[in-house]
C-alpha cells in the first residue's frame, strides 16, 4: 500500500470510507486497479470496527434462504424490497467464505474444529450469525486492513474529510449528471484536495451522530448521504433510524454496545424492580425485533421514571459468559459491574440509518459513475427496521457487485476519459474569527433530534425540529460561503442536511411502521411505500 502523495491525484476509483463496505470494494479492485480510500480519521475508527454480534448468513444444513428472508421481510414490516433480499440473503455464504479465505478467525464449535459457530439473534427464526466472540467487526476490519496495506495499488489518505462531490452538472457541462471526482480537506495541512476518478464509491456509514445518544462512533456523520444529495441523487426511508435497545448506561461507557447475542443467548430484560416486562409487550419477547424491543424500552422508562433498565444473563455459567462475550465482560468489569453475577443497566440508542442513498444492485445511483455500499446506501433490503446482523453481509455482498461492474466498465474501457478539474478555490474566504457558533449549533441540533425525532414522534415535535433545522441551515450557509472549511464545519453541514431528510421522510409517512411510531398516526397502512426524496 501506498501512503506518499502522488505527483497527480488521478485513479481508477476512489473510495470514501475504511469501514468494511469500503475496504471490501478496495481489495477487490486493487489487484488491477488503482485504488484510492479517503478516510477522515484514522483507517481504524469507522463504525464496522464496533460491531459485536456478527453476520447473518445460512450455513446451517436445517436453515434455508428463505427462511432468512422470510425473516428480513417480517423485521422490515412490508417496506423490503424482495429482490434486493433474495440477492443478499443468497449471496451471504459466498461473503463469508471470502472472509474465511482471507483469514478471518471466525468462532468455532468447542470440540469441533473446522465448524463455525453460530448464534441466534433478535428477529432470526434460526441460529445464523456467524461471529469472532463478541467482536466480530474488530476482527474483520484488522483482517482486512492487513490485506489492504500490503497492496501496492491501494493508496490511503487518512485524515481527509469529504467537502463534495465534483459533478459535470456542477461545471456546467451538458449531457446526463456524472461523478468525475471531488475535493477532500487533508486536515494535517489544512488543503482542500482535488480527487479525480471515472468512479467514486460512497462507503461513509450511517447519521448516528445527528443524534444525542448514539452507539456509533464519531466518524458517523452523514457525509456520503448529505454529499449524494446535494450530487443529485435521491435519498429513500430516511425516517427509518434504528434504535438498538441496549447501549450500555454507565456515565463513562461513551457508546459502548452490549449485543443483540446477549438477548439471544438468554438475557432477560429487567425493571430496577427486577420484575421482567418483554413478554407482555411482545410474544417473542426479548427476540422481538429491535424496534419493538426499544420501545418497550422507552415506555417503560417513561411510564417508570426510571433512568435504565436491566439485562440480565447472570443465570448463565461463567464460562459461558467469558467464552461468549468476553470483551463485554471485560468492559463492564471495568466499570464495577460484573456480568455474571449482577444485570448490566442498558437504554435505547440511536444505531442504524436504515434509509439512504438509493441505489440498484449494482449498488449505482442517480448519478453516473457514483456508487453507495454499506450504511450509506438504501438498497431496499431492510425496509422499514433492519434485522440484527443483515448489515455486514450488505457490505461486502454489494460491494462485491458494484465492483464487478466497475472492473467490467474499466476494462472494456468504457469510462469517461480523463479531464481536467477546476481546484478547490477559496481565494475570497477567510479564517473564521470564533468557533463557538458551530459547537453550540452541534450540541443544539443532536438535543432536539433526540427530543423531537426520536424512537417515539408526534406532528407537533416533527414541526419544531422543522424550524429550527431551518434556521441551522442558514446559518451554516453563511458560514461556509464566507469561511475556509474546516472538520468540524463539514460534519455539521452534512448533519444538518441529513436532519433535513430524516424530518421530511418522517414528516412525508402518515402511519407507524417499523421504527417510525408516530402518535398521531398509530395505525399502519395496507399499503407499503417507500418514502422518496429527490433533490
Amino acid at each position: 500500500m501506498s501512503t506518499q502523495l502522488p505527483s497527480s491525484l488521478h485513479f481508477d476509483v476512489l473510495i470514501v470510507g475504511s469501514g468494511l463496505a469500503g475496504l471490501s470494494a478496495a481489495l477487490l479492485l486493487s489487484q488491477q486497479y488503482r485504488v484510492a480510500i479517503l478516510t477522515k480519521r484514522a483507517v481504524r475508527e469507522g463504525s464496522s470496527g464496533w460491531a459485536q454480534g456478527g453476520i447473518a448468513a445460512v450455513w446451517d444444513k436445517d436453515d434455508s434462504f428463505a427462511a432468512h428472508v422470510d425473516d428480513t421481510l417480517i423485521a422490515g414490516a412490508g417496506l423490503c424490497d424482495l429482490k434486493a433480499t433474495q440477492f443478499v440473503v443468497e449471496n451471504a455464504p459466498q461473503s463469508i467464505a471470502w472472509l474465511q479465505k482471507l483469514g478471518v478467525p471466525f468462532s468455532e464449535e468447542a470440540g469441533h474444529a473446522g465448524q463455525l459457530h453460530l448464534t441466534r439473534e433478535g428477529g432470526h427464526s434460526a441460529r445464523r450469525i456467524v461471529h469472532v466472540t463478541d467482536a466480530t467487526g474488530a476482527a474483520v476490519q484488522q483482517t482486512l486492513i492487513e490485506k489492504v496495506k500490503a497492496s501496492a495499488n491501494v493508496t490511503l489518505f487518512e485524515h481527509h474529510t469529504l467537502v463534495d462531490l465534483i459533478t459535470t452538472t456542477k461545471l456546467g457541462q451538458a449531457g446526463p449528471n456524472r461523478c468525475v471526482g471531488l475535493y477532500a480537506l487533508d486536515d494535517d495541512t489544512d488543503e482542500v484536495l482535488t480527487f479525480q476518478a471515472p468512479h467514486t464509491i460512497l462507503a461513509t456509514g450511517g447519521a448516528g451522530k445527528v443524534y444525542l445518544y448514539t452507539t456509533n462512533p464519531d466518524t458517523a456523520t452523514g457525509d456520503g448521504i448529505a454529499a449524494a444529495w446535494r450530487a443529485g441523487c435521491q435519498v429513500q426511508n430516511m425516517e427509518f433510524i434504528q434504535f438498538h435497545p441496549t447501549c450500555l448506561f454507565h456515565p463513562h461507557a461513551k457508546s459502548f454496545l452490549i449485543t443483540e447475542a446477549v438477548r439471544g443467548e438468554g438475557g432477560r430484560l429487567l425493571l430496577p424492580t427486577g420484575e421482567r416486562f418483554m413478554p407482555k409487550h411482545d410474544p417473542r419477547a426479548e427476540l422481538a425485533p429491535r424496534d419493538v424491543v426499544a420501545r418497550a424500552i422507552d415506555f417503560e422508562m417513561k411510564k417508570g421514571g426510571f433512568d435504565c433498565v436491566y439485562l440480565d444473563i447472570s443465570h448463565q455459567p461463567l464460562s459461558f459468559i467469558k467464552e461468549h462475550f468476553p470483551n463485554i465482560y471485560a468492559r463492564c468489569l471495568e466499570l464495577g459491574i460484573d456480568m455474571a453475577k449482577q444485570p448490566i443497566p442498558v437504554v435505547p440508542a440511536a444505531h442504524y440509518t436504515c434509509g439512504g442513498v438509493v441505489t440498484d444492485l449494482d449498488a449505482r445511483t442517480d448519478v453516473e459513475g457514483l456508487y453507495a455500499v454499506g450504511e450509506t446506501a438504501c438498497t431496499g433490503l431492510h425496509g422499514a427496521n433492519r434485522l440484527a446482523s443483515n448489515s455486514l453481509v450488505e457490505c461486502m455482498v454489494f460491494a462485491r457487485s458494484a465492483t464487478a461492474l466497475i472492473a467490467d466498465e474499466l476494462a472494456r474501457g468504457s469510462s469517461e476519459a480523463p479531464r481536467q478539474l477546476p481546484a478547490w478555490d477559496d481565494s475570497r474566504v477567510t479564517d473564521a474569527d470564533e468557533s463557538v457558533v458551530i459547537s453550540h449549533n452541534w450540541d443544539e441540533l443532536r438535543r432536539f433530534m433526540w427530543d423531537y425525532v426520536g424512537i417515539v414522534r408526534t406532528n407537533k415535535r416533527l414541526e419544531r425540529a422543522a424550524h429550527r433545522i431551518a434556521l441551522l441551515q442558514g446559518e451554516i450557509a453563511e458560514f461556509y460561503a464566507h469561511f475556509h472549511v474546516t472538520r468540524d464545519l463539514l460534519e455539521l453541514r452534512n448533519l444538518v442536511q441529513v436532519a433535513d431528510l430524516i424530518v421530511k421522510s418522517a414528516q412525508a409517512r402518515h402511519e407507524s411502521r417499523g421504527l417510525h411510531f408516530s402518535r398521531d398516526y398509530p395505525g399502519m397502512l395496507d399499503a407499503a411505500v417507500p418514502t422518496t426524496l429527490t433533490p
